[in-house]
């Protein structure tokens, strides 16, 4: 079986390129399953500059939605790395018309997957509960789901750290 390291932080707090150099240990192939959608030139250039700091190693998949069944193909690869478990969430929301219910079963499915992986898998998540309370419903709604899902997730996970300020701090 793979091993399971849940990675989160803050945005910047350098959770991503942590990720990376622990994938990067893992010898073989790597891939870099990006949740990412591009919608503009801002986002282009985010995903130009994450590109650009990984080499010839990496492959990227885009999928902005169906990662568990993404994840139950990946066959061949020293290690997969996902980012991100938030931008997932973000897709998720819209997709399934903030339909709480299915969105919370679709990070179930995933978190029952991934102890039955066989590559190791490094998933990053943005820990978005540590700010004020958002003056909105649909922005509690997201932040709500984003703790949510960081809980079940790092819970089947073999690892878990925080990246604050380019400081990994292990929690399990």
């Amino acid at each position: 079986m793979g091993r399971i390291v849940f990675i989160t932080g803050g945005a910047r707090s350098g959770k991503s390129s942590f990720a990376q150099k622990q994938a990067e240990a893992c010898p073989g192939p790597l891939l870099y399953l990006a949740a990412a959608r591009i919608e503009d030139a801002e986002m282009a250039d985010r995903v130009r500059l994450h590109q650009a700091a990984r080499g010839e190693r990496w492959q990227t998949l885009e999928e902005p939605l169906d990662i568990t069944a993404t994840l139950r193909e990946m066959s061949g690869y020293g290690a997969v790395l996902f980012d991100c478990v938030t931008l997932w969430l973000s897709n998720l929301l819209f997709h399934h018309r903030e339909d709480q219910a299915r969105i919370l079963a679709a990070v179930d499915d995933l978190a029952a997957t991934l102890p039955r992986l066989d590559v190791p898998l490094f998933l990053v998540s943005n820990e978005v509960g540590s700010g004020i309370v958002p003056d909105n419903r649909l922005a509690r709604l997201f932040r709500d789901l984003a703790g949510s899902a960081n809980q079940r997730l790092a819970a089947v996970a073999d690892e878990a750290w925080l990246v604050a300020a380019g400081c990994p701090l292990r929690l399990k």
